[in-house]
C-alpha cells in the first residue's frame, strides 16, 4: 500500500477537547521493570547518542490536523540544526520526563522551500503568523536571545507529521501518520487550549504579539501553495500493485 493526500474544505467550528497536559493519557503496556532500567543505565554509559545529543533547543507551538482545523494540539519541539537553513525536531506532547513522542517536524529556509516542486509545497506550512502572534515560543529563554532566533524562524516553512492521536484518547500510536498544519490568522486558535498553555508555561501571548510586531515573514511573502494551498489535506491509503523484481539466479563459486 502507498499513501497520498486528498483535498477537502477546512472546518471553522471548534470541538471541545481536554486541554489539560496531554501526557496525562495512559500508555498501553506494563510498567518498566528494574532489569530494563539497568540496561538503560549501561547503554547510556557506553553507547553513542550523537544524533540526539545535537538537540539544543526547545520550542512550543500549536498544530492542527490538516483535514480538520478543529482538532488542535500543543506541540513541544526539541530541535537540532542540520545547517543554517534546515532544522529537524522531535515533537512531544509536553516537556515532562514521561512525555510521549508524537511526531516530527522539518524546518527549512525560504530559499530551500522555493526549490521544492509545486506538488510538494502544499505539505509545508508557513511560520510567519505563528511567530508574530506569539503562538510560537521558546520556553524560559530570555527575550533578546529568543527574538534573535524567532526573527529567522518567521521566514521559514515547516513540514509536520504526527503519529499519535492523543486527542482521541489513544494509548498507542494508531493509524496513519497525520499531516499537520499551523495557524495562519486570528480566530483559528482554540481559546481553551491557548489559555491552558499560557497558564502552565507562564506566557503572556498578547504581550508577545505586541513585542513581535516588527518581525517580518518570507522575503517574497507566504507562498500561495503553502499551508495546503488554502485547502484541507487528508492522508489516506490505497491498494496498489506491489512492485518487485525477480531475484538473480545464484551462480556457482569458482575457487582458484
Amino acid at each position: 500500500m502507498t499513501s497520498y493526500y486528498q483535498t477537502k474544505p477546512q472546518f471553522s467550528s471548534f470541538k471541545v477537547y481536554n486541554t489539560k497536559m496531554s501526557n496525562n493519557h495512559e500508555v498501553a503496556g506494563e510498567p518498566t521493570k528494574t532489569s530494563f532500567s539497568l540496561i538503560q543505565t549501561a547503554s547510556a554509559a557506553i553507547q553513542n547518542f550523537a544524533p540526539v545529543n545535537k538537540i539544543h533547543q526547545h520550542l512550543c507551538a500549536f498544530h492542527f490536523y490538516s483535514d480538520d482545523m478543529t482538532r488542535q494540539v500543543e506541540a513541544h519541539h526539541f530541535c537540532a540544526h542540520q545547517n543554517e537553513e534546515m532544522r529537524q525536531c522531535l515533537i512531544y506532547d509536553s516537556n515532562e520526563p514521561n512525555a510521549k513522542l508524537i511526531g516530527l517536524e522539518y524546518i527549512i529556509s525560504e530559499n530551500l522551500f522555493l526549490t521544492l516542486p509545486d506538488e510538494e509545497k502544499p505539505l509545508w506550512h508557513s511560520h510567519e503568523y505563528e511567530v508574530k502572534s506569539g503562538l510560537y515560543f521558546l520556553p524560559a529563554i530570555p527575550g533578546p536571545i529568543e527574538y534573535s532566533d524567532l526573527e529567522k524562524v518567521c521566514k521559514t516553512y515547516g513540514k509536520v507529521f504526527h503519529f499519535w492521536q492523543l486527542d482521541k484518547g489513544h494509548t498507542l500510536p494508531l493509524g496513519l501518520p497525520q499531516l499537520m498544519m499551523a495557524l495562519t490568522k486570528d480566530g483559528q486558535i482554540n481559546h481553551d487550549l491557548l489559555q491552558s498553555c499560557a497558564k502552565r508555561m507562564g506566557v503572556d501571548f498578547e504581550k508577545e504579539r505586541k513585542e513581535r510586531e516588527y518581525m517580518t515573514g518570507p522575503t517574497h511573502g507566504v507562498h500561495p501553495l503553502a499551508n495546503g494551498g488554502g485547502k484541507g489535506l487528508k492522508t489516506v491509503l490505497r491498494e496498489v500493485e506491489l512492485k518487485h523484481h525477480q531475484l538473480p539466479h545464484s551462480t556457482n563459486r569458482v575457487f582458484v
